[in-house]
This record gives structure tokens, sequence and C-alpha cells, in this order.
């Protein structure tokens, strides 16, 4: 498979802009396939506000189950999203996040072909997770087998009360495949995904967010307006430390401490030394900044 490109290396290489451009060169993944040269734009809504890219998935007749088509919007979205976007946010259309894998295109694959379809899925989700901006994304009604794993990709999950989820894999003759188990566990424990995956167990809104599916949960039909609220404050964060944090974090919580602890370092001085985080220092230092406050 051909290695994903940013904009910048598809008409030749060239320098790098800047330390996060170059960042974001050395941190992305070699084995990813090129996204759809492509993409259906009627199955992913885009809309820009202000610093935060929102994207809606947008086939609620289908419950916006994952089909191929669908994989590479989003992966194309990720791929290269808009320079003036800080952060974003993925919602959906309709009553439901997601249903999962749209079945009705599942074809008949040899195993060669199925380990190339569930490696497409992991380059987009992993372009997700470790792209260039943090991704809040709004969950309601069916968070399902794929949509649990789209989900698990993004950094911060706000539910409203009317989420569930499931992961019915096991319960149709299959296995996840799209990264689920690699992220789900880190979310929720391996154990209670053996026990989802076994018996077709489904958490509601209240069972997800206290196992930790969900980082935020809201009433019913809030859950777009608080991600994007969330995705606001955090494009208003240096983009480099936003980087920071979702580059390095789950990189060092995979290494024992002495190597993570020396990464922390790295990260710590890049961050600091970039301009826009010794701006956010002055104005602090000089009571311009916002503190810290118990919550209301």
């Amino acid at each position: 498979m051909a290695a994903a490109r940013l904009p910048s290396e598809q008409s030749g290489c060239q320098a790098p802009r800047s330390l996060l451009d170059f960042l974001f060169c050395i941190s992305s993944c070699p084995s990813m396939s090129d996204a759809n040269p492509h993409p259906d734009n009627t199955l992913l809504a885009r809309e820009l506000v202000g610093p935060v890219l929102h994207l809606r998935l947008n086939r609620p007749a289908k419950r916006n189950a994952l089909n191929d088509a669908l994989i590479g919007a989003l992966h194309a979205a990720f791929d290269d999203p808009p320079p003036q976007a800080r952060a974003a946010v993925i919602s959906a259309a309709g009553e439901h996040f997601c249903a999962g894998l749209d079945l009705s295109e599942l074809a008949e694959r040899s195993v060669f072909e199925g380990v190339e379809h569930a490696r497409m899925w992991h380059a987009a989700f992993d372009r997700i997770q470790f792209g260039r901006i943090p991704v809040v994304v709004a969950l309601h009604g069916a968070v399902v087998g794929g949509g649990l794993e789209l989900a698990a990709a993004a950094h911060i999950r706000v539910a409203d009360k009317t989420a569930f989820y499931g992961l019915p894999e096991g319960k149709r003759g299959l296995f996840v495949g799209g990264g689920g188990s690699a992220r789900v566990p880190r979310l929720i424990g391996f154990a209670r995904m053996t026990d989802m995956m076994l018996t077709g167990r489904v958490l509601d809104a209240q069972e997800g967010q206290a196992c930790g599916l969900s980082h935020y949960l809201v009433e019913e039909g809030q859950a777009l307006q608080k991600a994007l609220e969330l995705a606001q404050r955090i494009a208003n964060n240096a983009p480099l430390s936003n980087y920071a944090v979702i580059q390095a974090l789950p990189r060092i919580a995979q290494l024992s401490q002495p190597d993570g602890l020396f990464m922390e370092a790295l990260m710590a001085a890049i961050s600091q030394g970039d301009e826009a985080a010794k701006q956010r220092m002055r104005d602090f230092l000089e009571g311009r900044g916002e503190k810290v406050r118990k919550p209301s």
C-alpha cells in the first residue's frame, strides 16, 4: 500500500514550514494507504465553524452505517483538514450516531482481502487519532460496532442520554476490524469488552459514562452543542501543545516509565519553546491569563 502523503508532499518534497509541520511529518504512519481520491461528499457533510471543522455522518436512513466510501471520506477529511482548523467535531445526522459496518455491502473476501479491508479502516481511524488536530465526537443513539471503533479513535467523547453501546461482532460470526481490539480495551478494559463481544451485552449511556466510554454525559439533544463548545475551547490552546497531547500521551502510556519520562522531557521542552506558548506564559505572568478555578 502507498504511504499517506501530506499536502506539501503531493507536488514534490518540500521542507516543513514549521516545527509543527515537521512533527506531523515524522509521526505519520508510513503504512497508511492513500485515502479515496474522490470521496462522496454527500456521505460526510463538512462545515468550518470558526477554527472548528465540523464533520457530520450523513446516512441517517442507514443509521449512519459505515461503508467504504464513508471511510474514505473520513480519511480524506483528516488527511488534509483546512489550514485554519484547530480542532474538529464529528457528529451524525438522524436518530443514531453509527450502527457500525454496513452489512448490506459486506462482500465475500479472501483472507488477504479481509486484511486489506481492515487496514483501510485502520488507516482512516489512525488519521483521526494521530492527525494534526484534536477531535471531539458527539454521540447519540446507537454507537455500535464500527461506530464505537470510530468514537474510540476520537480524543474527547460527548454522549447524550439516548446513547447506547454494543459490539455485536461476536454474535454475527465476525471480529472487530476497525481498531476496536486496540482502542476500546484502553477505555474500558479487555474483560468488559470480552463480555460485550461474547454475550452481546449493550451498555446504556449511564453505564458508558461510568466505565469510560464517554467523557461527558449531557441531556438528550445536547451532545453536539457541548462538543462544539469543547472544540472551541481546545482550538484556543497553543497548536503545538494540542499536538503534543494527542501525539505523545498515547505513546507514553505504552512505554516503560523511564522511557516515558524521557519522551515527556522532550515534549515539554519542544512545547515551551514554541512562540505561542511563550506568549501565553507572558499573558499569565502579566495578569491576562485565565487562572484555574474550582468548578461552580
